[in-house]
Formats: structure tokens, C-alpha cells, sequence
């Protein structure tokens, strides 16, 4: 099945597209918070034998604060460049990027990713996120003030599914996930 260029696996079964894409030497995982990006991300990497990066850690270790205490420092506008600058500063050679889940509000470093890595979607049903996410004030998560969860879920889920080369379901496990990530690298290499 495709999706806005994309190349959905479900389960085990991760040829059921007839088209074919081909994996680039690095992977950016985009998705909401909660998606399990950067945990995914360092088993990922740890099997691959790539280098891993998380954005977000980027930005907190940059400014020595957490997320949240970057946006409300910043305000939406300026973190979103933040966020766009370190994406783009980021060298790929066999790296696993996890991106904080506004990365997608780029365009210009969607498009670096995109040039430089496959993009894998960790798409997760609405419900898990909610049930996995206790507090998204706490979690540096982007959205307009009279914005609901749900309206910024859906608004963003269309975003990762037009950036994405390829959309893996992560509603079980974060290992069945991984096993998916990895039959779709050697299925596209």
C-alpha cells in the first residue's frame, strides 16, 4: 500500500507495496512524541553498528535546558529555527537520527533529511500516544495555544506521512518495531 510516497509496513509483512524505494546509508525517524523515536532509534542503531542522534538532546545539551524550558524561553518562531538549525548541521555517515516530533514544521530541513537519509515514519495510533505521554506540557511539544492534542496529532500526521519514504506501525512492541525497521533496510538496500 502506498501513502503520500511512502511504503507502509504492517507486521511482519513489509513487501506488501509493489513499488520499490531505495534505502539510503542513513535513517531519520520522524514522529509525535511519544512515538518511541529515541528509543527505537538506539536499539536501531546499536544493530545497524551506526552512529546515533538525537535532536532533541542536541538542543537541550546546546542549551543547557530541557525542551520545554527552550520553548518558553524562545517562543514557537524562534525554536522552530533552533530546531531547524541543528537538523540541518547534522553530518550523516550510517546514522540513526531520532527528530523531535515538530520537525516536520520545516520544509527546508525536511528536505536535508530527506536528501541525506531515508525517513521512516514511527506512526502510533492516537490512543497509545495519549496512554504514553503523561504530560505533554513537560515534553517541549509544539502546538498553538488553543490547539487540542488530537487537533495536533492529526495536523501533524499528515506531515509525517508527506515526508516520509517509508511508515512503520509501532502499536505493539518497540523490538517488533525494530525487526520491522530492519527487514525494511535489508528488503531495501
Amino acid at each position: 500500500e502506498r501513502l503520500a510516497g511512502s511504503q507502509k509496513v504492517n507486521g511482519s509483512n513489509p513487501f506488501s507495496s509493489t513499488s520499490y524505494i531505495k534505502m539510503k546509508e542513513s535513517i531519520s525517524l520522524i514522529g509525535m512524541a511519544g512515538a518511541g523515536k529515541s528509543s527505537i532509534g538506539k536499539k536501531l542503531a546499536y544493530h545497524l553498528e551506526f552512529n546515533f542522534i538525537d535532536s532533541d538532546l542536541l538542543i537541550e545539551t546546546q542549551y543547557q535546558k530541557s525542551l520545554q524550558r527552550v520553548l518558553d524561553k524562545s517562543g514557537k518562531e524562534k525554536f522552530l529555527k533552533v530546531e531547524e538549525k541543528i537538523l540541518m548541521s547534522i553530518e550523516f555517515n550510517n546514522t540513526i537520527l531520532a527528530t523531535g516530533g515538530s520537525a516536520i514544521f520545516s520544509e527546508l530541513a525536511m528536505n536535508y533529511l530527506s536528501k541525506k537519509s531515508s525517513i521512516v515514519f514511527i506512526e502510533v495510533p492516537y490512543e497509545k500516544i495519549i496512554s504514553r505521554v503523561s504530560n505533554f506540557s513537560e515534553r517541549g511539544f509544539l502546538k498553538e495555544s488553543e490547539q487540542t492534542i488530537k487537533e495536533a496529532f492529526i495536523e501533524r500526521e499528515s506531515l509525517y506521512k508527506q515526508y516520509a519514504d517509508f511508515v512503520v506501525l509501532n502499536d505493539t512492541t518497540i523490538e517488533n518495531c525494530i525487526e520491522n525497521i530492519l527487514d525494511l533496510v535489508s528488503a531495501n538496500r
